[in-house]
C-alpha cells in the first residue's frame, strides 16, 4: 500500500490497438495494410481495428460492411480471444514488477499506483512501455496524473506509442478546453443535455454552481461539478469486482422462430460454461440473464435469480424474451450470469446489456 501522506502517482497505461497489433505481429505481411479484427460477415461488427483503418473512417462497433464501404481494402480477421488473453496476462506480469497496486479495465488497459516508488512517474511509464514493447513487440500509451480521471484522459494524448503526464499546476489548464464528452460517466444522452444547457467543455462548465449542476443532472451533477475542477479521489483498486461475464452472438440472417434461437443458444451456454471455467472465477453466481436483439433493432432482456449456469433457465428466459418481439424476426442473442456482490448486492445493468 502507497502512504497517504504522499503525492498520489497514477498511471493509466492504455495498449495501441491492442487485438490488431498483436495480429500485426503474427501476421508481418499484414504492416502497412487497413486491418480490423471482428465479424467477418455482412452482420459482424469490427471488435477493433489498426490505424490504417482508422485514416478511413473505421471504428470499434462499425458494422463490417460499413467498414468495408469505407475502406475497400480493408483486411478482417476473426476475434481470437485466447492469444488476447495470453498477451494481456504477460503484459500484467510486466506490471507487477513495479507495483501491486493494479486495477485492471480490460484485457488491453489499466490504472497502475506508483505513489510508492521513489521513480518520477513518467520515468516509470516509460520504463513499463519500453519493458512492453521488448517483450511482446507490442506498444502502449500512457498518461500520467495525480488522479485517475486526469491519468485515462491524458493516456489518449500522445497515441499512439506516447505518454502524457498533467501535473497538479497544469490541471486547469490542461481542462478548460476539454470537450465533455470526454468526462467519465458523461454518455451520448448526458453529452446532448449539457450542450444543451450550453456547457460544451470543462472550463464553462466551472463557471456553473454546485447546486445548478445538481438542479439539472440530479446527484450526477455534484460529480460532474468536481470532474471538470480535476477532482477524483477514487483510489486504485486492485480487487475491483467484476458484476458479470457474457458472450453474444449476431447472425447473418435473422432468426424467425424461437427453435432456431435455441439451437442457437446452446453454443452460447457451452461458450459461457467454458469461459467461467476458464477465467478461474471465484465467485457466487446470483442470475442467468438472457438478452434479444430483435430485426428492428429493439433490445430486451430476461432474468432468474440462479446460483449456476442452468440451461433450462437460458431456454426459458429466451422463449420469455422472444414472445415480447410478437413475431418480429432476431439478429442477436446473448447469454451471461450475473455475480453476487463480495460487498453487497449490487442490482446494476449487466455489462453486456
Amino acid at each position: 500500500m502507497s502512504d497517504s501522506t504522499q503525492p498520489r502517482k497514477i498511471i493509466h497505461v492504455d495498449m495501441d490497438c491492442f487485438y490488431a497489433a498483436i495480429e500485426m505481429r503474427e501476421y508481418p505481411e499484414l504492416a502497412g495494410k487497413p486491418i480490423a479484427v471482428g465479424g467477418s460477415s455482412g452482420r459482424g461488427v469490427l471488435t477493433t481495428c489498426n490505424y490504417e483503418a482508422r485514416k478511413y473512417g473505421c471504428r470499434s462497433a462499425m458494422p463490417a460492411f460499413k467498414a468495408k464501404e469505407l475502406c475497400p481494402g480493408l483486411v478482417m480477421l476473426p476475434v481470437r480471444f485466447d492469444l488476447y488473453r495470453q498477451e494481456s496476462s504477460k503484459i500484467r506480469d510486466i506490471f507487477s514488477r513495479f507495483t501491486g497496486l493494479i486495477e485492471p479495465l480490460s484485457l488491453d488497459e489499466a490504472y497502475l499506483d506508483v505513489s510508492h516508488l521513489n521513480s518520477e512517474a513518467a520515468s516509470v511509464a516509460w520504463e513499463i512501455r519500453e519493458r512492453i514493447r521488448l517483450e511482446t513487440g507490442l506498444t502502449a500509451s500512457a498518461g500520467i496524473a495525480s488522479n485517475k480521471f486526469i491519468a485515462k484522459i491524458a493516456s489518449d494524448w500522445r497515441k499512439p506509442d506516447g505518454q502524457f503526464e498533467v501535473r497538479d499546476d497544469e490541471v486547469a489548464d490542461f481542462l478548460a478546453a476539454l470537450p465533455i464528452e470526454k468526462i467519465w460517466g458523461v454518455g451520448k444522452a448526458t453529452a446532448v443535455r449539457l450542450h444543451e444547457a450550453g456547457i460544451p467543455t470543462c472550463g464553462v462548465m466551472r463557471e456553473r454552481t454546485e447546486m445548478e449542476l445538481v438542479q439539472r443532472f440530479g446527484k450526477f451533477g455534484s460529480s460532474l461539478h468536481r470532474l471538470c475542477r480535476g477532482i477524483d479521489e477514487r483510489s486504485v483498486n486492485p480487487n475491483r469486482e467484476r458484476k458479470s461475464l457474457s458472450n453474444e452472438r449476431t447472425f447473418r440472417e435473422n432468426l424467425a422462430s424461437v427453435e432456431e434461437g435455441l439451437e442457437k443458444l446452446e453454443d452460447l451456454i457451452l461458450e459461457l460454461q467454458d469461459d467461467l471455467s476458464g477465467r478461474h472465477l471465484e465467485r457466487e453466481i446470483r442470475e442467468c440473464v438472457v438478452k434479444v436483439k430483435f430485426g428492428d433493432f429493439q433490445i430486451t432482456s430476461a432474468q432468474r435469480s440462479s446460483d449456476k449456469v442452468d440451461p433450462q433457465i437460458m431456454r426459458e428466459l429466451l422463449a420469455e424474451a422472444w414472445e415480447r418481439g410478437e413475431g418480429k424476426t432476431v439478429r442477436l442473442i446473448g447469454a451471461g450470469v450475473r455475480f453476487r456482490s463480495l460487498e453487497k448486492e449490487d442490482y446494476g445493468q449487466m455489462e453486456m446489456f
